[in-house]
């Protein structure tokens, strides 16, 4: 990155991404973040009123109006389902679809490949098999089971794409052993399938597709720190980050370790994704599509990049969640299927647009 005349910063293709563009950006994906935060509150199969939730959340100041909602026949329905059920619910896939993000763009600059993501390494394939395995052999009703082997699963896929990969030149290993191991984790999910009854089976079906109905305020006391800890890591690793955008060679001599530093962000993504992974299942697209919306702003700089992709995933699950509980009121759709909805024409479209 380097500083022209007039004070702007560049992205790694030369094009000034100035100053005041990037803060306008945060401060608009702020803005809409906190919109869908009220508008995912208020809805769902319990609507609860506007003009009800400062007393919902103990923020008014009035007291008239804290009364007259407190008075409310249906203020204590609405203060459980604000404060246990929705709140958690939407601080989890803020953190789910931050972190997501920020993992996405690292693995695209890691592989210098557009349409790397999360799972390429078999983070979201390895959790999935951990996660199927333990349904299928009957602990589909504890939770702390379920996370657990599917965190196991993820670390072990990981470990392995990397164990085969690392001797191969270059990041190209790494690469292949994670679509063999992706490969392979979608077969024993399917030997899985086949052995599963028919409750096993829905359990499954929906945790392959993603859901953020597990989220309550125990989970995020130890995820939420977790979480943000190694995001900053990730944020903190921009300069390495611009270096391999640059090639290999030249990121070498720029004193850049590639073997170490190959490992450090494969570490830290996995450390990042598998406990999401575990509470969340799979969700699809927020890792691909995410960074590269966030370039037609930013451009190729991490420094920008990186956190602009935070807000941005954000906002993007929590938009998906509450597409997915208000679509089919009463029930809810698995926010996989909405991400992968929204997604793949965004996907298309930007395909599109590199090919002018």
């Amino acid at each position: 990155m380097s500083r022209g005349a007039a004070g702007a910063t560049h992205d790694l293709s030369g094009l000034p991404v100035g100053r005041g563009r990037l803060l306008a950006a945060m401060l608009v994906l702020l803005a809409l973040l906190l919109v869908a935060v009220v508008g995912s509150a208020m809805s769902g199969a319990v609507r609860i009123p506007l003009d009800a939730m400062p007393a919902l959340l103990g923020v008014a100041s009035d007291s008239v109006s804290t009364s007259s909602a407190a008075g409310h026949p249906e203020y204590r329905l609405w203060e459980g389902v604000l404060l246990d059920i929705r709140l958690p619910r939407i601080l989890l896939g803020m953190l789910a679809g931050a972190a997501l993000a920020v993992a996405g763009a690292v693995m695209q600059a890691l592989f210098r490949n557009p349409l790397a993501e999360p799972g390429l390494v078999g983070v979201s394939v390895g959790g999935a098999v951990g996660a199927v395995g333990a349904i299928v052999l009957g602990y589909d009703q504890q939770p702390l089971v379920l996370a657990g082997a599917a965190f196991v699963g993820s670390l072990l896929a990981t470990l392995a794409a990397w164990l085969l990969g690392r001797r191969a030149p270059g990041a190209a290993g790494i690469l292949l052993a994670g679509i063999a191991i992706n490969a392979f984790g979608g077969a024993l999910i399917g030997v899985f399938t086949y052995l599963a009854n028919d409750m096993q089976l829905r359990s499954l079906t929906f945790w392959n597709l993603g859901s953020l109905a597990t989220a309550d305020w125990a989970m995020l006391s130890w995820l939420a720190p977790w979480t943000l800890a190694l995001m900053g890591a990730l944020l903190w690793q921009w300069r390495a980050l611009n270096a391999l955008l640059l090639g290999e060679r030249e990121a070498l001599h720029l004193g850049f370790g590639l073997q170490r530093l190959r490992a450090r962000l494969i570490l830290l993504v996995t450390l990042l994704v598998g406990p999401l992974v575990a509470v969340t299942g799979i969700i699809g697209f927020v890792g691909l599509v995410v960074p590269h919306l966030v370039r037609l702003v930013a451009g190729a700089d991490h420094r920008p990049l990186l956190p602009l992709s935070l807000l941005a995933g954000a906002l993007i699950l929590v938009l998906a969640d509450w597409v997915a509980r208000i679509v089919v009121i009463p029930a809810e759709l698995p926010i996989g299927i909405v991400t992968s909805l929204l997604g793949a024409p965004v996907l298309f479209m930007l395909i599109q647009r590199e090919a002018r």
